[in-house]
């Protein structure tokens, strides 16, 4: 086969490097499925190891993104197909195993998922790992006993990726969702996701958060750590259940032990890339082809053409990004 275009991430002397390079086959990583990639996405992770302001990669240099869709070429592993349709989240992809930003990619089988019926590979990175994570989030939430009738469900880093699907999701299952964040401009956008009520960051007093404060949230998604989500804990209802997914703001937490032992508070850790099993990953894709799928997918996320990736990563790290980023890799949407 002849060279293909891949983004390689390079981290030398305390500097990272990365741009694009030709590749062939037999230079990726081993694995039992080769894939044509068609697209793949941004995640703030991708930002950080792209530009070096996050220590992601763990070698020294690797093909980046942590997130690609497909059709598979050939197969080792009798579960695919050539010309099946498939996509592959989280793992090692993009930090540890040649990712998803390359027109070809080999991968373990048991990485390899195949499209749920009715999500086209644009789709499927339209949700990505952002989108993954969210609905990860709302079902161990449910598992561990939250639901619409138990009251509003806030939700921070509301206009990134993880935060819009995680709305437009549970607005979607019937439930009160309120938006927080810092971006006064963006009402609108999250009330069309399906946001309830827009709460502003600047309206908390986050320097004198009370050990328990007003009981108003049965849930809630954080994306932020530090002291909102200290905020949050403190303002759950009895019994309401707190899904901790990122650190954007702070990975620090200064909270007591009182929203746990007096509201019987549970604070649910999301970590998107290591699902247990795979029939729990199996299950929050098939959760996102139907009553988890955002009907707003389409006006969510936008696509950029594979050459204007290496020009998209500051705006994440900026935090100037709104909903989705795909990125087109292969074949048209």
């Amino acid at each position: 086969m002849d060279k293909f275009k891949a983004f390689r991430i390079r981290e030398a002397g305390g500097k990272t490097e990365a741009g694009f390079t030709d590749y062939t086959l037999d230079e990726l990583d081993q694995g039992d499925v080769v894939v044509r990639v068609s697209h793949s996405t941004i995640n703030y992770k991708d930002a950080l190891a792209a530009t070096g302001k996050g220590r992601i990669l763990q070698r020294p240099q690797c093909i980046g993104g942590v997130d690609l869709a497909g059709t598979v070429v050939s197969s080792g592993d009798p579960r695919f197909k050539p010309g099946q349709g498939v996509l592959a989240t989280g793992h090692a992809l993009g930090v540890k195993h040649d990712g998803g930003y390359a027109e070809y990619a080999r991968l373990p089988g048991d990485w390899v998922h195949a499209l749920p019926p009715g999500i086209t590979a644009w789709d499927a990175m339209a949700l990505g790992t952002a989108g993954f994570t969210a609905a990860f989030a709302i079902l161990r939430m449910e598992q561990n006993g939250l639901a619409p009738k138990n009251g509003p469900v806030i939700v921070d880093g509301a206009t990134g990726g993880v935060g819009s699907v995680a709305i437009a999701a549970l607005a979607r299952l019937g439930y009160e969702v309120v938006a927080l964040t810092g971006k006064e401009s963006e009402g609108d956008f999250l009330r069309g996701l399906g946001a309830r009520e827009v709460k502003l960051r600047g309206e908390l007093d986050l320097k004198k958060i009370r050990p328990l404060e007003r009981a108003t949230y049965a849930g809630a998604v954080d994306n932020l750590g530090g002291e909102v989500l200290a905020w949050m804990l403190s303002s759950m209802k009895f019994g309401g259940t707190v899904a901790a997914i990122g650190l954007a703001a702070s990975p620090a937490l200064n909270t007591t032990v009182m929203p746990f032992i007096l509201r019987g508070v549970s604070l649910l850790g999301i970590n998107s890339s290591d699902v247990p099993t795979r029939a729990e990953h199996e299950e929050v894709w098939r959760r996102l082809s139907t009553d988890m799928r955002p009907p707003q997918l389409a006006s969510m996320a936008r696509t950029i053409p594979f050459e204007a990736l290496p020009s998209a990563f500051d705006d994440f790290i900026a935090s100037r990004v709104k909903g989705r980023v795909v990125v087109g890799i292969g074949e048209k949407r």
